[in-house]
């Protein structure tokens, strides 16, 4: 999928193919990475039915806590949307509660009394994993997180359903998690990274109209 992405986003900034193209390879490769990511960050098109595995009397928990399985293309979680926990061979709903209702209504409890999880909330905002999507740095994001109430009693297993954001393109066998029709929105979005690098009027100008094809295209896959 990278080398399609390259070469349709070469053709929309017109990369002659010479010694001394208008944009190397590797920064379109950069420009691309990051378009995935604002992409699937606008759109939460990246879905994935996540696990976790509560601890006992243990309220908050980490987005890099949930495991999203592997070689799905997932770098980590950036949202969590709902939440259930598995009962018999069925699961319960959690219901959601904003930050300011949690902490006034069940966080301000000074003796909790441990049970099943009833309601959650989402604290902080941040993606999970390492690195960026761009491919750079291996160090740990600031990662999301969500409270829990009651404290669980028992370890229970979650079914968190996340949206997430892409793993880094590396070489053209790398998986993409960003689903059709929505992969035809990122060339545009890399392009308009591309040209907003210029020094040129004429092309921060085109910047804009690649901006807004890329909008167009978001809109129809949406």
């Amino acid at each position: 999928m990278l080398t399609s992405y390259l070469a349709r986003t070469s053709q929309l900034l017109q990369n002659p193919a010479a010694q001394n193209p208008l944009y190397a390879t590797a920064d379109l490769t950069s420009y691309i990475n990051q378009a995935r990511g604002q992409l699937a960050g606008e759109t939460e098109c990246c879905r994935f039915l996540g696990t976790l595995s509560t601890t006992l009397n243990t309220r908050n928990y980490n987005f890099s806590a949930i495991n999203l399985g592997s070689s799905n293309g997932l770098a980590g979680v950036i949202n969590a949307r709902q939440m259930l926990y598995a009962v018999g061979s069925g699961y319960q709903w959690i219901r959601p509660r904003p930050w300011s209702w949690y902490w006034l209504f069940k966080l301000n409890n000074p003796v909790p009394v441990p049970g099943a999880p009833t309601v959650w909330s989402q604290f902080s905002q941040g993606g999970s994993g390492q690195g960026a999507i761009t491919g750079s740095g291996a160090g740990t994001l600031i990662s999301g997180s969500f409270y829990l109430d009651p404290p669980p009693d028992l370890i229970y297993s979650l079914l968190i359903d996340c949206s997430c954001y892409p793993a880094a393109l590396v070489a053209d066998t790398d998986v993409e998690a960003i689903p059709y029709l929505f992969t035809d929105a990122v060339p545009y979005f890399a392009s308009y990274l591309a040209l907003m690098s210029a020094q040129t009027s004429a092309r921060l100008e085109y910047a804009q109209k690649m901006f807004d094809l890329y909008e167009m295209f978001v809109d129809r896959a949406s």
